[in-house]
């Protein structure tokens, strides 16, 4: 039995594939995550640290002083309210009674009656805790009042403290911040370093290994590492200077691939070549020039790529015999006899589909 060569294998076998390439990438990208995750744990600048050595201690004791006093001062403010109310109620209720008691006694007079001694003792009584408590009254707010004053005082001395201890803050922040950053850069380029062998390994094979069968595999490892190190810069680097990054490597990336573009087609190789040939007989399309092959049935037809499948055959054609046939508009051989068994065969593909026999040379590339 004759061997087949280059079996790409059932439409299962190519999806199974692909899918453990995607799920080969996706444990690169995995395990190269473990590496890196092992270098960001080292520790960068401890804020709280550096804070300490920029406040001034002495006003931190000051600020902290200036909050006990002013806690202290606002708790007797409240206790100091709360006896005003009370004192502000009680005389309410004192003025109350003596205006009951007054009105009781100008009605005793209007109608001469005898006021008792003991209503003229209640009344004077009330009329005594009323003045008492008056003088209570303003004591409470004149005590009051002091207490706000040593309260506004004490609370701008904590805000002079504050607007120092903020400036310092701010030198403090500027300090940490420029650490940070330094501290992200370097992790950025231990990150890089350790990822761009993996890489460099990776554009190694994808280039020097594109025959391989395992052509696919070198792929999906490249696009993870490529990716991993796109994340990396993504992470560290400022946008201001990742979008240059980034439009640098699309710019190198798309040149590269207008490149060897331009080169299959200036320099086809093998498999690419007979990609196209065998496209070219597929759509009955001449492979170099695509002018349509009008041989058998298809001789006094019109059609095109797209229109191959709709066009259709006449039913009363007469069945000639194979002859060999050329392109009318490029010369290119497109039908010839098989030098094995003498049938018409395709001139441009390295097969007869009559005896299966193989030319040696087949391909323009071979025959330079």
């Amino acid at each position: 039995m004759r061997k087949i060569e280059n079996s790409n294998g059932t439409w299962l076998y190519r999806f199974l594939i692909k899918t453990f390439i995607i799920v080969f990438g996706i444990l690169v990208f995995w395990i190269l995550g473990f590496f890196l995750e092992d270098i960001e744990d080292i520790k960068g600048p401890i804020y709280n640290t550096i804070e300490r050595s920029y406040l001034d201690l002495d006003l931190l004791k000051n600020q902290e002083k200036l909050e006990d006093q002013i806690k202290d001062i606002s708790r007797k403010q409240v206790k100091n309210q709360n006896e005003i109310s009370i004192v502000k109620n009680s005389s309410k209720n004192l003025q109350s009674t003596i205006n009951q008691l007054m009105s009781l006694k100008r009605l005793a007079l209007e109608n001469s009656k005898i006021i008792t001694i003991s209503e003229e003792e209640q009344l004077s009584r009330s009329v005594e805790t009323f003045l008492k408590n008056q003088e209570t009254y303003q004591d409470l707010n004149i005590e009051l009042a002091q207490i706000l004053e040593n309260k506004q005082i004490l609370e701008i001395k904590k805000q002079e403290i504050e607007k120092k201890l903020k400036d310092q803050r701010t030198e403090a922040r500027k300090e940490y911040n420029k650490l940070l950053k330094n501290h992200n850069l370097k992790l950025a380029f231990l990150q890089i370093l350790i990822l761009l062998p993996f890489l460099i390994g990776g554009i190694y094979l994808i280039l020097k290994k594109k025959s391989s069968n395992y052509f696919l595999v070198f792929v999906g490892y490249g696009i993870a590492v490529f990716f991993k190190i796109f994340l990396v810069i993504h992470r560290y680097f400022p946008s201001r200077y990742f979008k240059y990054i980034l439009i640098l490597g699309l710019l190198f990336t798309v040149i590269k691939i207008l490149i060897y573009l331009i080169n299959i087609i200036k320099n086809p190789k093998k498999q690419w070549l007979l990609k196209q040939y065998r496209e070219g007989y597929e759509k009955f399309l001449c492979p170099i020039c695509q002018y349509p092959i009008r041989r058998g049935p298809r001789k006094f037809l019109y059609w095109t790529r797209r229109t191959i499948g709709k066009v259709p055959l006449p039913h009363n054609h007469t069945i000639e015999k194979d002859k060999p046939y050329s392109c009318p508009s490029c010369g290119t051989v497109l039908f010839e006899e098989c030098s094995v068994c003498h049938e018409i065969k395709h001139a441009l593909l390295p097969t007869c589909c009559h005896c299966g026999s193989k030319k040696e040379k087949t391909l323009n590339t071979e025959e330079k």
